[in-house]
């Protein structure tokens, strides 16, 4: 079955007594994506990844990949490839050996040698696959099990915080692998490393309190907290220059930031839509005064800043 959407949940719940882990969550991923699931610690992105690997039952609502319900039992799980949060290996077993064993569970038993050294080329670790894995490093075990999420050449990768516990070169490895594999199989992973996430997800969700907050294209969530903020300096500014600023059209706040000698910071919350002609009004404003303006331009808005606010209670009311 094809399908341009790799996952889609529908009012996926996941009660436990006391605790609602997950809530109603309905969220589409598109195939060959590299899709980050952010949120902070408890916010039921393993317990997401859980329920999608087959590992938990659902209290209510749906889930299918490619189309195939998560019910389906080995129709489904043929369809995906999961790495736990802490995987654990036979460490008397070499890199190789460990691959073997993995498809050695699968129904039919088989999976020919040349795709076993495939995947092993594939994840970098072609001239370790005869080491045993009690001498590979955090990177290279994380890797293996990237690897032996992929033996049954499933059309989605479950990561659950594939790079928390590594070192920058590991994390490095790591990510570059998913990164390589965007277009192949979709990679759907937990984090709540915002810098990964920006360097690395074309799409990415936010769950907090086990429900989905937003989810869209990476850049679209940037744009959409970057367009509605300036930061502007003027030279020759004084302290009523921000009043000035505030009654121009289209500003919804200007907020003094610092000073630098005569040069003045501000940022400068916009109404919706009023970016370009705001832009020109400062532009004005300064001419008209004999201001230097030396900055006017929009906030570059990073993952971080947009995921703390959309995990605020007063951002979210709003």
């Amino acid at each position: 079955m094809t399908t341009t959407t790799a996952i889609a949940t529908a009012g996926l719940t996941k009660h436990y007594p006391g605790v609602a882990a997950l809530t109603d969550l309905t969220l589409d991923v598109p195939s060959g994506s590299i899709f980050g699931f952010l949120g902070p610690n408890g916010a039921g992105k393993s317990t997401t990844l859980k329920v999608l690997a087959g590992l938990s039952r659902p209290t209510s609502g749906s889930a299918t990949v490619a189309g195939v319900p998560v019910g389906a039992g080995p129709a489904y799980r043929r369809h995906v490839g999961y790495l736990a949060q802490e995987p654990q290996f036979y460490d008397w077993m070499s890199g190789r050996e460990t691959l073997r064993f993995v498809a050695s569970l699968f129904a039919d038993g088989h999976v020919e040698p040349t795709r076993l050294d495939h995947i092993l080329a594939r994840v970098g670790l072609a001239d370790a696959a005869d080491r045993r894995t009690s001498t590979y490093s955090g990177g290279m075990r994380q890797r293996l099990g990237i690897g032996q999420a992929l033996v049954g050449d499933p059309s989605v990768l479950l990561l659950d915080e594939p790079v928390s516990a590594l070192d920058p070169i590991g994390r490095r490895e790591v990510l570059d692998l998913m990164r390589e594999l965007r277009g192949e199989v979709t990679v759907f992973y937990s984090t709540h490393i915002l810098d990964d996430v920006e360097r690395v997800s074309d799409h990415v969700a936010i769950l907090d309190g086990g429900r989905l907050v937003q989810a869209s294209p990476t850049a679209d969530l940037l744009a959409g907290f970057g367009r509605d903020e300036l930061r502007v300096a003027i030279g020759g500014a004084d302290d009523s220059t921000a009043l000035a600023l505030a009654g121009l059209p289209g500003i919804a706040s200007v907020e003094p930031t610092g000073r630098d000698g005569e040069i003045r910071s501000y940022l400068v919350r916009l109404e919706p839509g009023a970016t370009t002609a705001v832009q020109a009004a400062i532009t004005r404003f300064g001419a008209d005064r004999g201001l230097a303006i030396t900055e006017n331009h929009l906030v570059h808005v990073g993952l971080e800043d947009a995921f703390l606010r959309l995990v605020s209670t007063k951002e979210r009311a709003a």
